[in-house]
Protein backbone atom coordinates (compact mmCIF):
# COMPACT_ATOMS: atom_id res chain seq x y z
CA UNK A 1 0.00 0.00 0.00
CA UNK A 2 1.43 2.99 -1.17
CA UNK A 3 1.54 5.96 1.48
CA UNK A 4 3.05 9.49 2.07
CA UNK A 5 3.99 10.73 4.81
CA UNK A 6 5.00 15.27 5.40
CA UNK A 7 8.05 15.00 7.32
CA UNK A 8 8.71 18.75 7.20
CA UNK A 9 6.95 21.44 5.39
CA UNK A 10 7.64 25.32 4.77
CA UNK A 11 7.06 27.51 1.44
CA UNK A 12 11.20 26.87 0.96
CA UNK A 13 11.70 23.08 1.15
CA UNK A 14 9.56 19.75 2.00
CA UNK A 15 10.80 16.66 2.68
CA UNK A 16 8.28 13.34 2.37
CA UNK A 17 8.69 10.10 3.07
CA UNK A 18 7.29 7.64 0.32
CA UNK A 19 6.00 4.07 1.25
CA UNK A 20 5.22 1.38 -0.53
CA UNK A 21 6.27 2.63 -4.20
CA UNK A 22 9.02 1.69 -6.89
CA UNK A 23 12.16 3.49 -6.95
CA UNK A 24 11.40 4.36 -10.73
CA UNK A 25 8.53 5.82 -9.91
CA UNK A 26 9.42 7.75 -6.48
CA UNK A 27 12.50 8.79 -8.47
CA UNK A 28 9.59 10.04 -11.46
CA UNK A 29 8.52 12.63 -9.10
CA UNK A 30 12.17 13.63 -8.69
CA UNK A 31 13.04 14.48 -12.21
CA UNK A 32 9.26 15.83 -12.99
CA UNK A 33 9.62 18.45 -9.98
CA UNK A 34 13.04 19.47 -11.84
CA UNK A 35 12.25 19.59 -15.47
CA UNK A 36 8.18 19.81 -15.87
CA UNK A 37 6.88 22.13 -13.57
CA UNK A 38 6.56 25.62 -15.06
CA UNK A 39 7.75 28.87 -13.53
CA UNK A 40 8.25 32.85 -14.91
CA UNK A 41 11.75 33.69 -16.17
CA UNK A 42 12.56 36.52 -18.26
CA UNK A 43 13.25 35.30 -21.64
CA UNK A 44 13.57 38.16 -23.91
CA UNK A 45 15.34 41.64 -22.92
CA UNK A 46 15.36 45.00 -25.15
CA UNK A 47 17.92 46.99 -24.43
CA UNK A 48 17.53 50.52 -24.95
CA UNK A 49 20.56 52.07 -23.28
CA UNK A 50 23.75 50.70 -21.43
CA UNK A 51 26.48 52.39 -20.67
CA UNK A 52 27.98 50.30 -18.16
CA UNK A 53 31.33 47.28 -18.21
CA UNK A 54 28.80 44.83 -18.75
CA UNK A 55 27.93 43.52 -22.67
CA UNK A 56 24.55 43.27 -23.76
CA UNK A 57 24.62 39.72 -23.50
CA UNK A 58 25.45 39.19 -20.45
CA UNK A 59 22.83 41.46 -18.89
CA UNK A 60 20.58 40.04 -21.13
CA UNK A 61 22.51 36.67 -19.53
CA UNK A 62 22.01 37.81 -15.54
CA UNK A 63 18.18 39.04 -16.00
CA UNK A 64 17.23 35.52 -17.22
CA UNK A 65 18.69 34.03 -14.08
CA UNK A 66 16.78 35.98 -11.57
CA UNK A 67 13.79 33.94 -10.27
CA UNK A 68 10.58 35.59 -10.38
CA UNK A 69 7.66 35.10 -8.46
CA UNK A 70 4.74 32.51 -10.50
CA UNK A 71 0.80 32.13 -10.28
CA UNK A 72 0.25 29.12 -12.53
CA UNK A 73 -3.29 29.57 -12.12
CA UNK A 74 -2.62 33.10 -13.72
CA UNK A 75 -0.51 32.38 -16.63
CA UNK A 76 -0.50 29.90 -19.99
CA UNK A 77 2.84 28.22 -21.29
CA UNK A 78 3.06 29.89 -24.51
CA UNK A 79 2.21 27.41 -26.54
CA UNK A 80 -1.49 26.50 -24.90
CA UNK A 81 -2.11 30.53 -24.51
CA UNK A 82 -5.25 31.08 -27.16
CA UNK A 83 -3.36 34.48 -28.31
CA UNK A 84 -1.48 32.38 -30.31
CA UNK A 85 0.97 35.46 -30.92
CA UNK A 86 4.59 35.62 -31.01
CA UNK A 87 5.05 38.34 -28.94
CA UNK A 88 2.24 36.91 -26.34
CA UNK A 89 -1.06 38.87 -24.05
CA UNK A 90 -1.50 39.56 -20.74
CA UNK A 91 -2.37 35.76 -20.21
CA UNK A 92 1.37 34.37 -21.01
CA UNK A 93 3.68 37.25 -20.80
CA UNK A 94 4.76 39.60 -18.20
CA UNK A 95 6.67 43.36 -18.65
CA UNK A 96 9.88 44.28 -16.45
CA UNK A 97 11.36 47.55 -16.91
CA UNK A 98 14.88 48.96 -15.63
CA UNK A 99 15.69 52.47 -15.60
CA UNK A 100 18.98 53.18 -13.29
CA UNK A 101 21.52 55.26 -13.07
CA UNK A 102 24.58 56.16 -11.25
CA UNK A 103 25.04 59.58 -10.44
CA UNK A 104 28.18 60.83 -8.43
CA UNK A 105 29.08 57.36 -6.49
CA UNK A 106 29.38 53.89 -7.53
CA UNK A 107 25.92 52.03 -7.55
CA UNK A 108 25.01 48.41 -7.96
CA UNK A 109 21.69 47.48 -9.62
CA UNK A 110 19.96 44.66 -7.93
CA UNK A 111 16.63 43.22 -8.95
CA UNK A 112 14.69 45.51 -6.67
CA UNK A 113 14.82 48.05 -9.20
CA UNK A 114 12.90 46.15 -11.27
CA UNK A 115 9.79 47.26 -11.82
CA UNK A 116 6.80 44.31 -13.44
CA UNK A 117 3.26 45.49 -14.86
CA UNK A 118 2.06 42.99 -12.62
CA UNK A 119 2.84 43.74 -8.93
CA UNK A 120 2.59 39.51 -8.56
CA UNK A 121 5.34 38.57 -11.06
CA UNK A 122 8.28 40.46 -9.52
CA UNK A 123 11.41 39.42 -8.32
CA UNK A 124 11.83 36.52 -5.22
CA UNK A 125 14.13 38.61 -3.62
CA UNK A 126 15.18 42.44 -3.86
CA UNK A 127 18.83 42.25 -3.53
CA UNK A 128 20.04 40.30 -6.44
CA UNK A 129 22.73 42.25 -8.01
CA UNK A 130 22.63 42.52 -11.69
CA UNK A 131 25.74 45.20 -12.83
CA UNK A 132 27.64 48.00 -11.48
CA UNK A 133 27.42 51.63 -12.63
CA UNK A 134 30.14 53.82 -12.17
CA UNK A 135 29.45 57.86 -11.90
CA UNK A 136 27.25 58.97 -15.05
CA UNK A 137 26.37 55.37 -16.52
CA UNK A 138 23.35 54.11 -16.64
CA UNK A 139 21.27 51.36 -17.88
CA UNK A 140 17.14 51.14 -19.48
CA UNK A 141 16.05 47.46 -20.80
CA UNK A 142 12.66 46.71 -21.16
CA UNK A 143 12.33 42.57 -20.20
CA UNK A 144 10.03 40.07 -21.24
CA UNK A 145 8.90 36.99 -18.87
CA UNK A 146 7.37 34.17 -19.67
CA UNK A 147 6.16 30.64 -18.23
CA UNK A 148 8.80 27.95 -19.59
CA UNK A 149 10.04 24.69 -18.04
CA UNK A 150 13.30 23.27 -16.61
CA UNK A 151 13.93 21.03 -19.91
CA UNK A 152 13.92 23.73 -21.70
CA UNK A 153 16.59 25.79 -19.75
CA UNK A 154 17.71 25.49 -16.34
CA UNK A 155 16.41 29.29 -15.91
CA UNK A 156 12.84 27.52 -15.42
CA UNK A 157 13.88 25.35 -12.99
CA UNK A 158 11.79 25.78 -9.85
CA UNK A 159 13.99 23.86 -7.48
CA UNK A 160 17.53 24.53 -6.14
CA UNK A 161 17.74 20.84 -5.09
CA UNK A 162 15.47 17.56 -5.63
CA UNK A 163 16.47 14.59 -3.98
CA UNK A 164 15.52 11.57 -3.48
CA UNK A 165 17.59 9.30 -0.52
CA UNK A 166 17.29 5.53 -0.14
CA UNK A 167 16.13 4.67 3.66
CA UNK A 168 16.50 0.99 5.80
CA UNK A 169 13.60 -0.45 4.24
CA UNK A 170 13.71 -1.35 0.63
CA UNK A 171 10.18 0.12 -0.83
CA UNK A 172 10.77 3.65 1.12
CA UNK A 173 12.56 6.97 0.18
CA UNK A 174 12.86 9.93 1.52
CA UNK A 175 12.07 13.10 -1.18
CA UNK A 176 13.61 16.16 -0.53
CA UNK A 177 12.66 19.32 -2.66
CA UNK A 178 14.02 22.79 -2.17
CA UNK A 179 12.70 25.92 -3.79
CA UNK A 180 14.32 28.73 -5.73
CA UNK A 181 11.28 30.72 -4.28
CA UNK A 182 9.25 31.00 -7.60
CA UNK A 183 6.95 28.29 -6.37
CA UNK A 184 6.50 27.24 -2.47
CA UNK A 185 8.01 23.45 -2.30
CA UNK A 186 4.85 22.24 -1.53
CA UNK A 187 3.26 23.25 -4.82
CA UNK A 188 6.16 22.07 -6.54
CA UNK A 189 5.64 18.61 -5.35
CA UNK A 190 2.04 18.76 -5.75
CA UNK A 191 2.24 20.07 -9.32
CA UNK A 192 4.90 17.37 -10.03
CA UNK A 193 2.61 14.47 -9.23
CA UNK A 194 -0.55 16.46 -11.50
CA UNK A 195 1.79 16.16 -14.32
CA UNK A 196 2.81 12.41 -13.67
CA UNK A 197 -0.78 11.88 -13.22
CA UNK A 198 -1.65 14.17 -16.76
CA UNK A 199 0.89 12.17 -18.53
CA UNK A 200 -0.33 9.09 -17.92
CA UNK A 201 -3.48 9.77 -18.77
CA UNK A 202 -2.62 11.05 -21.89
CA UNK A 203 -0.89 7.63 -22.90
CA UNK A 204 -4.07 5.51 -21.50
CA UNK A 205 -5.99 7.72 -23.68
CA UNK A 206 -3.92 6.81 -26.82
CA UNK A 207 -3.71 3.37 -25.83
CA UNK A 208 -7.49 2.82 -26.06
CA UNK A 209 -7.09 4.46 -29.21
Amino acid sequence: MVSIEVLESSPSKIRIRLKGIDRAYANAIRRVAISQVPTMAIDDVVILENSSVMFDELVSHRMGLIPLKTDLDRFNLPEDCDCKNALGCSKCRVLLVLDAEASDRIRTVTSGDLISEDPESKPVSDNIPIVKLAPGQKIKLEAYARLGKGSEHAKWQPTSASVLLETAKPDEFELYIESVGSLSAPEIFTRAIQRIQQSLTEISAQIKV
